[in-house]
């Protein structure tokens, strides 16, 4: 069973679901492609430059319909599993558990979220409340397809909302100052934009549907 059968299965499945992302900041502004994927119809043949070897940091967030639990900012340059699975076990779910009588936790398919560690984590404290990559061993709701950038709330709007009011000019000449735009800026996301998120996230799953799995990108 996919999103979109639970979906009409349960008027209030969408509503349970909360997204749990990570991206690196830049120092100077610059956006890793590898982990943003950005389409565009034509080739804008702009060059942009870049300061080499920025100082970075990374920041954890999830986001559900009606809040956002944001920063979490780990203490390495990478997000190693370890690290993930203290993020996800001490930092997250205490407060998902808190706010939430139910809810769906879902991850993407990130080296970290697959360890074994993590997965065996989720299914010992989430079973069949978790969503991601995963093996038929494992105790998900569903299998998360990969690649699905379009229909991840942190990907089709939240990264691009932070960043968007993070990196304006005057750029932030620190870490610490970088840190505290982005603590500023997770803060500026209220109720009535989340409200509005999922229901894009609605019509973007019925858009897959219809058109069997097509990239959406362009919505």
């Amino acid at each position: 069973m996919n999103m979109q059968q639970w979906n009409e299965n349960d008027n209030d499945f969408f509503s349970w679901l909360i997204f749990g992302d990570e991206s690196t900041f830049h120092l100077s502004g610059k956006v890793n492609k590898h982990n943003v994927p950005i389409w565009g119809t034509e080739n804008p043949r702009e060059l942009a430059q870049y300061v080499w070897d920025s100082p970075k940091g990374n920041v954890f967030c999830a986001v559900s319909r009606t809040k956002v639990y944001a920063p979490f900012f780990p203490h390495e340059n990478t997000v190693p599993e370890v690290t993930y699975l203290d993020m996800v076990s001490e930092w997250l779910l205490p407060q998902l558990q808190q706010d939430n009588e139910h809810f769906i936790f879902i991850q993407d398919g990130a080296p970290p979220h697959w360890h074994n560690g993590v997965r065996h984590y989720l299914d010992e404290n989430l079973p069949r409340l978790w969503i991601g990559r995963s093996t038929v061993e494992n105790m998900t709701l569903i299998f998360w397809p990969p690649r699905s950038p379009d229909l991840t709330a942190c990907d089709f709007f939240l990264w691009g909302c932070i960043k968007d009011r993070v990196f304006v000019l005057p750029l932030p000449v620190s870490l610490n100052k970088l840190k505290l735009r982005i603590t500023t800026a997770f803060a500026s996301v209220d109720k009535y934009m989340l409200r509005s998120v999922w229901t894009e996230l609605d019509y973007r799953i019925d858009i897959c549907r219809v058109t069997k799995g097509s990239h959406i990108e362009h919505l």
